[in-house]
């Protein structure tokens, strides 16, 4: 195989590896909060109820839902969190890739990549979060930071590299 598609190759795998790394990092040490239970209780087997099952079923189902909305709302802080940890981690790797850019074009390349799939992920996690303000200042980094890369990477003038000055002369050593 080529070496340039290895290298190629060997920049996704690092790249989508290190998003694996952080999203299940973050999942490890800050677990989601857990759904509640439907309890047993919410099945009525009988086809004629008597009022005090109604009332039974009803306090049950009350319980039910304030449960879900707690659930709910723990949920929300809890993929607010992660969307900013993802987003700082994310920046973090991108300082990383362009500290080691100079030194290994190939590493850097795959810790950008890394860098972009997790700031996709803080996205998605922000629109699963539901705060609509976080998830336009989520992607206002976003921008920024491939603003900021297009920029550095792709429209950056490129160092000439020196030749000698041509002066119509050919080479004293030339045959």
């Amino acid at each position: 195989m080529d070496n340039k598609v290895l290298k190629a190759v060997y920049t996704v795998f690092l790249g989508v590896i290190i998003a694996l790394f952080v999203g299940l990092g973050i999942r490890t040490f800050y677990a989601p909060p857990e759904a509640p239970q439907f309890p047993v209780e919410m099945v009525f087997e009988k086809t004629n109820p008597t009022d005090e099952e109604l009332a039974e079923q009803r306090e049950v189902q009350i319980q039910q839902e304030a449960a879900f909305r707690e659930y709910q709302e723990a949920s929300d802080i809890y993929n607010r969190n992660v969307t900013i940890v993802a987003l700082i981690s994310s920046v973090v790797l991108l300082g990383l890739s362009l500290m080691v850019e100079r030194r290994n074009r190939v590493l850097a390349n795959g810790v950008m990549l890394g860098s972009l799939f997790t700031l996709i992920y803080s996205i998605t996690r922000s629109f699963i979060s539901g705060d609509t303000t976080l998830s336009f200042i989520v992607v206002t980094v976003g921008l920024a930071i491939v603003l900021f890369l297009g920029s550095k990477r792709f429209f950056q003038p490129r160092a000439k590299q020196s030749t000698p000055p041509h002066n119509g002369d050919a080479p004293a050593n030339a045959a």
